[in-house]
């Protein structure tokens, strides 16, 4: 597994987080999704108190890497991994991959070695290819941006 030099990782429910971790990933999420991929839509869906929060920061205790991770059933028919992101501040450094490596595995550890769906966005299918998914759709366009399905059996 690729490590971000300096990288501290926690998994909380949602009743665990704390409201400043709230917060910072409430915020990280404005920050990319909404204003960087300027793209307006409804962040909070109330799925993230069904999920559970990878949140990998800094030794400043800078939220620099995130996802939620849900059981079968609530995003999919399977289990899945959504709103995967890194801040500025990490990329190109190799702290997406980890993310995504210590998601199936924290995945893995708590519903089991499952099939794992996601919908990703399209630029970034080699990436998760990489990363044992397989596309399951044809384009789709969600929130102005061209997303897939993909696959992890």
């Amino acid at each position: 597994m690729a490590k971000f030099e300096g990288m501290i990782w926690n998994i909380k429910s949602f009743e665990e987080l704390t409201t400043a971790e709230l917060y910072a990933i409430l915020h990280l999420r404005s920050e990319v999704f909404v204003v960087e991929q300027n793209c307006a839509y409804q962040d909070l869906d109330y799925s993230d108190q069904k999920g559970l929060h990878l949140m990998g920061t800094d030794e400043e205790g800078r939220l620099l890497a995130y996802t939620r991770i849900f059981p079968p059933g609530i995003k999919f028919k399977e289990a899945s991994i959504g709103r995967v992101i890194t801040s500025p501040l990490a990329r190109g450094k190799g702290a997406g991959r980890e993310l995504m490596e210590r998601s199936i595995a924290a995945l893995q550890e708590h519903y089991g070695v499952i099939p794992i769906r996601i919908g990703a966005q399209q630029y970034l299918q080699r990436f998760y290819t990489s990363l044992g998914f397989e596309q399951t759709s044809d384009t789709y366009m969600e929130d102005g941006i061209p997303h897939i399905e993909m696959l992890r059996p």
